[in-house]
């Protein structure tokens, strides 16, 4: 198993040692989709759904997503992130949520698992505020846009 990074010798699973690794400047951007029905775009945006404001509510939970990535995924380094952003809008040509996210940190690894994490629990939180009003919806495209650093 000695080509694997994640595992020793003998196969069992272990966190990449990162110690002698350089911090620098490191940003990953992402991106994903919730389609839904056209009707649920109008109750999102003049905000009637039951649950409240999706714009507010999905934008918190990418964040907190983000800041707990370490938590989730368990080979993660827990990271010390300068700056998330979680940007959600409606596609009325697409019939969906458009949901994008930023993350920047100086340090030793990654930034974009932060970022797909941002994205894909707030898709998770639109999925969740409007399931009541819409059950076709579907998750969709969640993808890394751009990573820099390291």
């Amino acid at each position: 198993m000695k080509e694997f990074s994640h595992y020793t010798e003998d196969g069992t699973p272990v966190m990449v040692d990162i110690s002698d690794k350089k911090a620098t400047m490191r940003t990953a951007r992402a991106a994903g989709f919730v389609r839904l029905q056209r009707n649920t775009l109008d109750l999102i945006e003049k905000r009637l759904l039951p649950k409240g404001d999706l714009f507010q509510i999905a934008k918190i939970a990418g964040i907190m997503a983000a800041k707990r990535n370490a938590e989730l995924i368990p080979m993660c380094h827990p990271l010390a992130i300068s700056f998330i952003d979680v940007a959600i809008e409606l596609d009325y040509d697409g019939c969906g949520v458009r949901i994008r996210s930023e993350i920047r940190l100086e340090g030793k690894t990654g930034a974009e698992m932060e970022a797909l994490t941002a994205v894909a629990v707030a898709a998770l939180t639109v999925y969740d505020m409007c399931k009541a009003v819409d059950k076709s919806m579907v998750i969709e495209d969640i993808k890394l846009i751009e990573k820099t650093g390291g």
